[in-house]
Parts: structure tokens; sequence; C-alpha cells
């Protein structure tokens, strides 16, 4: 739990934000749908009956419950998630997408929901230990496309002569590395260290370098994504997630997949 002075804090940051919930209720948000990925564990996947789950899906469902709605969650492809957001086809993305200025030119945001630093991991045959893009000149880092990761290694790694490859999800890049067609990966640091933990996926390799949370490339953290238009119902989300955030819930869901605060 947190402590009582940030307890009471977020309370009052809640009702505050339940304060605008009026309007966005006025447009009638009974129903609203919701895409993720489902092929970014442990924040979105599929499971066995091929449904989302995972962190981002938790963290959605609790707002959809907070804010009393009723909620669709739908599978999407990464690169076509903000085109099928601009084009009607789901009202909200939940997909670890990172706050930036670039997406903010397209798309709103709601409240970041977590934030997590980049970092490097290494074939530990590489004898890489330094990553800086001098220390990677000439080698091959991977990153998955269209994430604030990719951006940063081409501009600025590939200047200093790192050859980039990017990839259509985390897990083809995570498996190019381990079977040493990659050098090192750059990719969210909250993805790569279950990764490496979990039995026998991470035995080729190591974090190498130091965490890497440039705001001008990583962003501000991460939150749901929504057409600019809908005003009204980032209010609404942006009121739920100030109240999981001060109830526990948020806090609960943050325990099953991690052993201290992502926030």
């Amino acid at each position: 739990m947190a402590p009582k002075p940030l307890r009471c804090v977020l309370l009052g940051l809640a009702v505050a934000a339940a304060l605008s919930w009026g309007d966005a209720q006025a447009k009638q948000w009974t129903r609203i749908r919701i895409a993720s990925e489902g092929a970014y564990p442990p924040f979105n996947m599929l499971n066995a009956d091929n449904q989302l789950e995972g962190f981002d899906v938790d963290v959605a469902r609790a707002v959809c419950a907070a804010a009393k709605v009723t909620c669709e969650f739908v599978a999407q492809d990464w690169e076509g998630l903000i085109p099928a957001l601009l084009a009607g086809k789901f009202d909200v993305v939940f997909a670890s997408m990172s706050i930036t200025d670039e997406r903010r030119k397209v798309v709103a945001f709601s409240e970041r929901y977590y934030a997590s630093p980049a970092l490097f991991v290494a074939d530990k045959t590489s004898g890489l230990m330094d990553s800086s893009p001098r220390a990677l000149t000439g080698r091959t880092l991977g990153a998955k496309s269209g994430t604030v990761n990719a951006r940063y290694l081409e501009e600025v790694y590939a200047p200093a002569g790192a050859h980039v490859k990017l990839y259509a999800t985390q897990e083809e890049a995570n498996l190019d590395l381990s079977a040493g067609r990659l050098e090192a990966v750059l990719a969210d640091k909250l993805v790569m260290l279950p990764w490496l933990k979990n039995a026998g996926d991470g035995d080729c390799c190591q974090v190498i370098g130091q965490d890497l949370a440039d705001p001008a490339y990583f962003g501000e953290g991460v939150g749901a994504a929504l057409r600019k238009q809908d005003a009204d119902l980032k209010a609404l989300i942006d009121g739920a997630i100030a109240q999981i955030r001060a109830d526990g819930t948020y806090e609960r869901i943050n325990a099953r997949y991690f052993p201290f605060s992502i926030y």
C-alpha cells in the first residue's frame, strides 16, 4: 500500500478527476473497444484460448470497472495500432505505448499508467560490456519496429556506425539475439529482465551499460492512446486511472507481475 500522505494525495486526485467525468458520461460512453498487441509479454500476450491478457490488459479491465463501462478487447499488430485507432476500428489502445511528442502529433494520451527505462541486452559471447554508441560501432543491433527503441537506434547508433535490424515483434528480436544473429537488443527493461530470468530464454545474454531514459526519445511514461477528438473519453479514462491508483487496485495488479512498483 502507498504511504498515508500519498494515498491522501491520490484520493484527492481521484476526486478531482471524477468531477470531469460528467461530460464524458454525458456522451454515453457505455461501451469501449480496446486494442492491444498480444505479443509483448508480460504486458500483453495471447493465452491458450487466443484471448488477450497481461499487465496492460489487467489495467484496462480495472479502468473499465472503475468507469462503469463495458469493454470489448481486440488484438491488433503493433504497426497497425495507431492507423486502426484513427480509422475508428477501436476507441483506445492499451499496449505499452510510450507517450512521446512525435505520437502526440496524431493521437492523444491518457495520464501514464507505468514507466520503464530501456536497456541493452547483449550476447554473452560478443564481449560487449559498454553500450555507448562508440562501443557498438560496427555491431548488429536489434529493436522492435515502430518503437521509441527503434528510433533511438536509428538516430543515435546508426550514425555512429552500428548496423540496425528492426523486427515486427519483440519475440522475433529476442530469438535472433539468442540465436547469435544479433549482438545486442535495445528494449524495455521491464520486458527484458523477465526474459533473461525465464528458464533457458536468456541464458545466452546479459544486460550491458546503463538504463536509458532520455525523455526526448523515451517519452514521459506509458499511456493509453486515443483519438484527439475524444476528449470526453480521455477524461473518463484519466479519472478511472486516478481511482485505481487511489483505491489500491493498481498496486494489486502491479504485484501480480513485478515485485516492485513500475509506476
